[in-house]
């Protein structure tokens, strides 16, 4: 009698049988050939479900058939086209809330007291912040004798910076200037935040639009307050410099006062 056909009859294996004996045997087989400890075993018991389930998620994973490729397309177009809507949106804000981004005209002011210095003051509109503040060494009264002689020229020179994080800082942030007034080495400026003194002399002259003259303060130990305002043009030639052309209709085209910043 043939025991091997009888014990195959009997003892049939199917292939999910197979699979798990095979894995078994890789795990508790060692060079030393001693048996699993109770430990092993309900590891090897955990990693056997572990891989259970995986297997079940793979299989639930799988794309069933006959599924619309068309509308998982559209449904990827849509989030990106969303994911776009929201960076221009954060774009849009952080542009729109620059305190330096100025246009091609702004508003000039001069202003100074009497026995002071020179300050200037740039702003978009004759109600905004100034963009740009600065005060120079030159007194007040000696510009006023420059512009009484003809045109005046003002060039504001700053040096480059030579450490990497500082290189994106706008022309306008920048906080010390060399100053030229025709040509004439006269100190240094310094850029400087609005003051609510300053506030108050820019609100004073805010209705005017073009004009110079004086203005009467309660503190009189620096003497009155010295203006001149009027619209300017601003071209930018690059991030490196911009240039300031008062706008005068009575001059001819030939503009009193030009104020150029340059960064070298």
């Amino acid at each position: 009698m043939d025991t091997s056909s009888t014990t195959e009859e009997a003892q049939p294996q199917d292939s999910s049988s197979k699979r798990h004996h095979f894995h078994w045997t890789n795990k508790v087989g060692n060079e030393d050939g001693e048996l699993p400890t109770s430990e092993t075993m309900s590891k090897i018991v955990e990693e056997e479900e572990t891989n259970t389930g995986e297997e079940g998620e793979e299989e639930k994973a799988v794309p069933v058939a006959g599924t619309s490729q068309a509308a998982t397309k559209r449904k990827l177009q849509a989030v990106a086209i969303s994911r776009l809507r929201s960076v221009l949106t954060v774009f849009g804000k952080n542009r729109s809330s620059l305190p330096f981004r100025l246009g091609s005209r702004v508003v000039g002011t001069l202003f100074g007291y009497r026995r002071g210095h020179v300050h200037f003051a740039f702003q978009k509109d004759p109600t905004s912040q100034p963009a740009f503040l600065i005060e120079l060494a030159t007194p007040i009264s000696g510009l006023v004798r420059e512009m009484a002689s003809g045109l005046v020229r003002i060039a504001l020179e700053c040096d480059k910076a030579k450490d990497p994080d500082k290189k994106t800082l706008r022309l306008l942030q920048e906080s010390v200037w060399r100053t030229y007034c025709n040509g004439k080495k006269c100190g240094f400026a310094t850029r400087r935040e609005c003051a609510p003194k300053d506030w108050d002399i820019l609100k004073a002259v805010e209705p005017i639009s073009m004009g110079a003259g004086v203005l009467p303060v309660a503190d009189a130990a620096d003497g009155e307050v010295m203006y001149m305002r009027a619209r300017f043009e601003r071209i930018v030639g690059s991030r490196d410099s911009e240039a300031f052309y008062m706008m005068n209709p009575d001059s001819n085209g030939a503009p009193e006062l030009s104020i150029y910043l340059l960064r070298v």
